[in-house]
């Protein structure tokens, strides 16, 4: 029962960041899928953030950088957010998701590609439902 609440609690906390992270947050898909909408739909630099497939309450930070797509986990803490950048090393603690991802815009030395596109949800939308409605219209 504690997990769930600690789960839920983080998922309030998600919902409540920034209009950047709402917008490129895709919740709980895979990470074939992930690289499927990163490589159809993003380019070098592009980013999305999704819920980890083996750690519950945990989220993952995915960047292409061609030809791989990069995933890092982003863990809650008390003290903010910390991104492991490698199986031991941490990243400093931040006090939102934004602050994360704004310092790892220009990269992180050579343990992170730099974050130059969002991978927006919305604008994604926006696009599969047009190429629908032409589809359609044939």
């Amino acid at each position: 029962m504690e997990r769930k609440r600690d789960v839920f609690s983080q998922l309030m906390e998600l919902h409540s960041e920034s209009a950047l992270v709402k917008s490129i947050y895709y919740g709980k898909i895979g990470k074939r899928e992930t690289e499927r909408l990163l490589e159809r739909h993003g380019r070098e630099g592009s980013f999305l953030l999704r819920d980890s497939e083996t750690l519950e309450g945990v989220y993952c930070l995915c960047v292409r950088s061609t030809p791989y797509v990069h995933t890092y986990r982003i863990h809650r803490s008390s003290k903010g957010w910390d991104l492991q950048i490698s199986p031991r090393e941490m990243l400093q603690c931040f006090s939102s998701l934004e602050r994360l991802i704004d310092s790892c815009r220009g990269g992180v030395d050579d343990s992170i590609p730099p974050l130059t596109h969002a991978l927006d949800k919305t604008q994604l939308n926006d696009e599969t439902q047009s190429l629908d409605s032409t589809y359609m219209e044939m």
